[in-house]
């Protein structure tokens, strides 16, 4: 049998191909979603920044890049980087600390142990918006924090209404909002470091300092680097702590970079160079990450 006459018999569906089909099958509703729900709103959204697009006057002209000339020249916007960075980072460093505290001390063989979890993990499945009026009541000048400092004869600051406590209180709502989750993926990491390379450090002499930061921080490294990529990312979306707590204010001490988008685009009503700074919170997030993905060769401890 000639070659030709062999690939004419040969059937089009070979196992290849049918293994090749299912798995694009399996990965299409993915796909799909990603193209209708990032790629096409992302390419909008740079479409739109090229326009100035007033609702209420019924109007949308191509202004090229005006806008992005306004971005540069905006003299509020070096204000709402600033408050979005100190937000980032106060939120970054307490966020994971407490996390990995927690997760150190519940990974411990205690009775109990569970609820204590659970306690720990349930304001995560707390709707945001409801979590954030409670504490709108207890931060309030006279709310229940100021009572009970008042109880041991203290005197509380007005929360929400001096720049200061206003930034600290926006930050430790949103780590008892979600520390609970990163505590999870610690106490998971932490549960799967081999307990055989603790006795053989104790064999050694190696103390309990010594052991976290010689065995348990390099073998929870790949989890350290997920959560904050994870918190980091999270913590340049925040929108509905500021919305609810401070509306930016006092001043413009908590208008992170989401709420200043908002202001622009919702409130004032100026679309285009609100789609202007959302490329800006694009490019910055896209940044972090591939930044924070470029290190983990240094800071993972299996990372090639």
């Amino acid at each position: 049998m000639s070659l030709a006459t062999e690939k004419e018999t040969r059937p089009f569906w070979t196992i290849a191909r049918r293994d090749a089909a299912a798995g694009y099958l399996f990965i299409a509703p993915q796909l799909i979603g990603i193209v209708i729900f990032v790629l096409i709103p992302l390419g909008l959204v740079f479409w739109y920044s090229l326009h100035e697009w007033n609702v209420l006057a019924n109007s949308f002209n191509y202004v090229g890049a005006a806008n992005y000339q306004m971005l540069l020249a905006d003299p509020s916007l070096p204000q709402v980087l600033t408050a979005s960075a100190i937000f980032s980072a106060g939120l970054v460093v307490l966020n994971l600390s407490l996390a990995l505290l927690l997760a150190v001390l519940l990974d411990q063989k205690l009775k109990g142990i569970v609820v204590f979890r659970t306690l720990f993990f349930s304001p995560v499945v707390v709707s945001l918006v409801a979590w954030t009026i409670v504490w709108s009541f207890l931060l309030q000048n006279n709310g229940g924090i100021n009572g009970m400092l008042s109880a041991f004869g203290i005197e509380g600051p007005n929360w929400l209404r001096t720049p200061t406590t206003a930034m600290i209180s926006v930050v430790v709502v949103q780590v008892f909002k979600n520390v609970g989750l990163n505590m999870i993926l610690f106490l998971a990491a932490l549960q799967g470091v081999p307990k055989e390379l603790y006795e053989a450090a104790r064999v050694d002499g190696a103390g309990a300092f010594k052991q976290f930061r010689r065995i348990t921080l390099p073998l929870i490294s790949p989890t350290i680097l997920l959560t904050s990529i994870i918190t980091i990312v999270g913590s340049l979306q925040v929108f509905a702590q500021i919305a609810v707590l401070t509306q930016g204010g006092p001043g413009m001490s908590t208008t992170v970079l989401v709420y200043y988008l908002y202001q622009q685009a919702f409130q004032f009503h100026f679309f285009g160079y609100g789609s202007t700074l959302s490329i800006l919170l694009f490019v910055i997030v896209a940044v972090l990450t591939f930044a924070q993905w470029q290190l983990r060769k240094r800071v993972v401890f299996y990372e090639n």
